[in-house]
Order: structure tokens, then C-alpha cells, then sequence
């Protein structure tokens, strides 16, 4: 008894100390919370309540000016039945494989090339940062003036070796889609400075101790480099593939769609929505595009194991 008596003393001030500890932290908590009110009701009023929003009226009627009016699944069994709706996520999932393989896949490549730190490598990544500071709607209207078929630098070039060329490549099918894709896909400085950062920031002791016990160049890049770049390569298909979901300008500004519906993305038939004063139809489709980016993220989150450490 008297050991445990002796024991049970001997801890009080242990047990004292944990409670002041944990009466501080809890002190600490209330001006966490009191400094990030601010945020939490900016967020709700700016991103949680237009998104509740365009749920709930997504089952209306509504013009945009009068009060919305309920009408059930109507805006969705429209949308799910529509040509136009069917033929944008197919080319949806065509970009969103594109950008995928191609367009991140390009961005990681220069990565790693530029990580090796070749001769010039600095100019090189300078100058493959300057076009993607010029934004999507500029570059929209220089494509056109490039695939131009009369006096476009594309066909100029093709004509030197096939004199009798003449495509005109946003206005026919099915080099429209090609045309538009080619309006995003090698501009990946994105995807290459975060993957860049990733790279430079692998511990040295880790490639040496590879070349030490024997690996070759593309072993450390399998094995090593590229298993610790899976956050950064993941963040980049993230990115990649919303930016898809979202591709609006590249394609109102060339195509509008068209020719048909060859190169038709839900964010034109969400615009045409409301061009139309459909504003209960619009929301249905930016609900689908909300879903759709959900979706996406937990696929990537689970493939590229986003929520591990790497280290």
C-alpha cells in the first residue's frame, strides 16, 4: 500500500501538469477558432451557399428573373436526353484521357529533363513558362489565325510537300476536336513546376546511396524519383483533368461547339442554358459538372495514394 500510496504522489505532478497543458491548448483552440471565422463565413457566403444554390434550383424552373418554380427530375431527364449532352462527356472522357497521358505526361517529361539540368536548362524553362502566361481566350483566337486554311502557318507548311491541301480545321469534322485539343495540350509549365519542386526536393542522400549500391539512371528515376513525385503527379492530374471539365474559352472562341456538335463541353450547353434564360437547366448541368469533379478527385486521391507520405 505504502509503494502505491508513494507511486500515486509521485504522479500528481505529472498528472498536474498534463491538465495545465491541456487547459492551455484548449485556451489556444478558442482563438483558432475566433481567427478562422472569418474564413469559415466567407466561405459559406461566397462558395457554400451559391453551390447549395445551384442544387436546389437545379430541380426548379426558373428564368433568372421570376421566382424558380419546382419541377421535379424535368431539367435532368431534358439534360440526359440531350444529343448534344451525350456527345460532350464523350468528349469529355476523350480530353480527360488526353490530358492524362499526353498533357501531364509531357509536363512530367520536361520535368525531369530540366531536373538533369542539361546545358541552358534555365533558358529552356524560362522560355517554356512565357506561353502560359498569355490566357486561354488569347491563345483560342492565335490558334485560329495558325490552323487558318489560307493563310495559316499549319498549312503552309503541309502545302510545301502536298500542294493540294485544304482543311479547314475548326469547321470540319473530325479535325475540329483535334484542333481544339491542340489549344491546351502542350502547354503543361503547370504540371512541370510542380513536379519540379517535388523533384529538387528528394533528399540528395537518397540518389546517392541508389548510384552507390549500383542503380542506373532510369532505375533512380523508376524506383526512387518517380515513386516520391506521386503526390505532385497527382495534384497535376487533378488539376489537368478540372481544367477539361471547365474548358469554356479554347472552344467559344474557335468552335462554339461545333461543326455539329464534334467538340460540344458541358460548360457550352451551360452557357447556352442561360443564353436561353434556362437558369434551372444551366444548374442541372453545373451540377453534373460539380459531381463529375468529385468523382475525379477521390479516383485520384485513391490512385496516386494522396493522403500517404511519400517519405
Amino acid at each position: 500500500m505504502k509503494r502505491k500510496e508513494l507511486q500515486s504522489h509521485e504522479n500528481r505532478p505529472e498528472k498536474a501538469t498534463r491538465i495545465k497543458a491541456g487547459r492551455i491548448q484548449r485556451a489556444n483552440y478558442k482563438w483558432i477558432y475566433l481567427f478562422l471565422l472569418p474564413t469559415i463565413v466567407i466561405f459559406a457566403m461566397f462558395y457554400l451557399m451559391p453551390i447549395a444554390q445551384v442544387f436546389v434550383t437545379s430541380f426548379t424552373k426558373w428564368d433568372g428573373f421570376n421566382a424558380p418554380k419546382f419541377n421535379g427530375l424535368t431539367n435532368y431527364i431534358n439534360l440526359f436526353t440531350n444529343s448534344s449532352f451525350l456527345i460532350a462527356l464523350k468528349n469529355l472522357l476523350w480530353w480527360c484521357v488526353i490530358a492524362l497521358t499526353l498533357h501531364v505526361g509531357f509536363g512530367t517529361l520536361v520535368a525531369f529533363v530540366l531536373y538533369q539540368r542539361p546545358h541552358g536548362w534555365k533558358f529552356t524553362r524560362t522560355v517554356f513558362m512565357i506561353p502560359n502566361v498569355i490566357s486561354a481566350a488569347a491563345w483560342a483566337m492565335i490558334y485560329k489565325f495558325i490552323f487558318n486554311n489560307d493563310f495559316g502557318i499549319l498549312n503552309s507548311v503541309i502545302r510545301v510537300f502536298n500542294p493540294n491541301f485544304n482543311v479547314q480545321w475548326f469547321y470540319k469534322s473530325p479535325w475540329a476536336f483535334w484542333a481544339v485539343t491542340f489549344t491546351w495540350l502542350f502547354y503543361a509549365v503547370i504540371v512541370t513546376l510542380v513536379v519540379l519542386g517535388d523533384l529538387m526536393n528528394i533528399p540528395k542522400e537518397l540518389n546517392e546511396a541508389a548510384l552507390i549500391d549500383g542503380a542506373t539512371g532510369w532505375q533512380l528515376i523508376r524506383y526512387i524519383q518517380l515513386p516520391l513525385c506521386r503526390a505532385s503527379i497527382g495534384t497535376s492530374v487533378i488539376a489537368s483533368l478540372t481544367s477539361r471539365i471547365a474548358m469554356y474559352e479554347q472552344i467559344a472562341l474557335t468552335t462554339s461547339g461545333g461543326p455539329g456538335d464534334d467538340t460540344m463541353s458541358l460548360p457550352i450547353i451551360l452557357v447556352k442554358g442561360i443564353m436561353d434564360y434556362r437558369y434551372g437547366y444551366a444548374n442541372a448541368v453545373g451540377v453534373v459538372m460539380f459531381i463529375i469533379g468529385l468523382i475525379v478527385l477521390g479516383v485520384v486521391n485513391k490512385l496516386f495514394r494522396m493522403d500517404e507520405a511519400s517519405y
